[in-house]
Formats: C-alpha cells, structure tokens, sequence
C-alpha cells in the first residue's frame, strides 16, 4: 500500500485531496502539508529514516503554484535525491505539463480533481512503487517489471476533463494558435497551452522542422514537397500547408539531400520517405 504526501497552499484544496486519498484502497497513510518548505522537511526526514520507517513517502501529490518555492521547484530539488519519492503534478494550471514530465513526473492531473481522475494516477504511481519496493527488499520482481524500457516521448493533452498521453511521434505537424498549439495527428488533433517555439526547441531532435511561423512538420510525416510559380508547400496527409521563402531553401535540403539529387521537376513525391 502507498504512503502519500499532499502538498497544496490552499487549505480546502489539501482536504478535498486527502479526503479523496483516504478514500482509496490502495493508500495505506495520506498526509498533509499546506507549504513547500514544510513539504521537503517531511521528504527529507523520510528519505533518512528509509522506506521501511513510519515516515517513508512514496508519492508526493504536488500543487504547482504556492508561496514561496513553487511545486516546480519542489521537484528539481528532489531531483537531486538518489532515491525520491515520486512525483504527482495536482494544479488548476495547464500551461506546466512540459516542464512537469521533464522533470520525470507520474502524472500531471488538473483540478478540479475528480474521483476517477485521481484513481488513475494511483494505479501508474502503484506500478512502479510495487516492483521498486520489492527488489529494494530484495524479493523477486517479475521480468516485466525489473527491466524498464523507455517507452516513446509522450506529451499530455486534456479532453473532457481526462489527460491522455499522446505519443510525439504520432504528430504529423503543429500548428500555432497564439499561446496554444493544436497537435496534429492522423486521428485527430489536440489544443495544448505550449508555444510553437517551446515544441520547435524541445522536439528538432526528433526531426520536426519549422516551415512557416505558424507550423512545425515531422520531416517524415511529409508526402510530398510541391514548388509552383515560386511558392512552396507540402503535402502531410491530406493537409495542404504553405512554407515561406525564409524555411523553403533549409527544407529542400533537408528532404532532398539524403536521396540525392532531384529533377527540377514540380512534385516531389514520398519526399520525407
């Protein structure tokens, strides 16, 4: 069963979070604390006792905007631990999911928090607890469970009120909405509070090249590269997106290079490959 600390400034934000805990089967103890200095000397008291003492945390259910240090710089902190406790993001706030799994987070759940919503992230939160605390006692762990495989880079996306995590590389291109992002996918696409610039910087590792001030394309998502009386566009799916004269020039080398050279023909068909 999992020991919890609830970490929220505001007083009857923490209760309805621990009265909801509490509640669960899966939670063996639910504590509060209604600030981050208070918060790192519970953690930091746990950390020396060990996992086996009454002190020991698990998870932490962690607000995000609080006087003082904020439940960001809680997690950088703890961050620098050997063996912390994890991490669960609870916020009225959006904007933070980025830099909350950045910073290796189990789950970012937005408030109002609800019963169902919360009971998920217990789950994800027991089924690395479990393994973990098991070997650390040295019991057998089953194979699935003692080798962790990295899975594929997943961003959170809110959709009536449930976050799901849809993987990067299912994104064929992103389109800039002011302070927002619309996620294109070949299912659909999804509005995440996340500037265009943020996800250039954060995924050109991951082959996504800016080709206009408003659309960030997966390079490999790209069907076809189409020039037309000096204008440029491509076609990813069975959308149309134009591409200005400052991208065109990096995005023609890009897709052609590595195929070596092409006719001066107009199309150019499976470019992205």
């Amino acid at each position: 069963m999992l020991r919890v600390l609830a970490v929220d400034d505001e007083k009857p934000a923490l209760e309805e979070l621990l009265y909801l805990l509490r509640a669960d089967s899966r939670i063996r103890s639910a504590e509060g604390a209604t600030d981050a200095t208070e918060a790192l000397r519970r953690i930091g008291r746990a950390l020396e006792a060990g996992p086996d003492s009454d002190d020991a945390i698990d998870v932490v259910f962690l607000d995000i905007h609080m006087a003082g240090l904020t439940g960001l710089d809680v997690a950088r902190l703890l961050a620098g631990f050997a063996r912390p406790p994890l991490i669960v993001f609870v916020t009225a706030h959006e904007g933070f999911a980025v830099q909350a799994f950045d910073l290796k987070a189990v789950d970012y759940v937005l408030k109002p928090v609800r019963r169902e919503r919360l009971a998920e992230a217990v789950r994800r939160v027991r089924e690395l607890i479990v393994p973990q605390r098991d070997a650390q006692r040295g019991r057998p762990v089953p194979v699935a469970a003692a080798t962790v495989v990295p899975g594929p880079e997943q961003i959170p996306v809110e959709l009536g009120g449930v976050t799901r995590f849809v993987p990067v590389d299912d994104i064929t291109y992103v389109e800039a909405q002011g302070d927002y992002a619309r996620l294109h996918t070949s299912e659909g696409s999804h509005l995440v509070r996340i500037p265009l610039s943020t996800l250039e910087e954060r995924w050109a590792p991951r082959g996504f090249v800016r080709i206009h001030r408003s659309h960030l394309v997966a390079l490999a998502r790209i069907d076809e590269l189409r020039l037309d009386a000096g204008t440029t566009t491509v076609r990813v799916g069975t959308a149309e997106l134009a591409v200005s004269r400052r991208h065109a020039r990096q995005l023609r080398d890009l897709l052609m290079l590595p195929r070596g050279p092409k006719s001066t023909g107009e199309v150019v068909p499976g470019a992205g490959g």
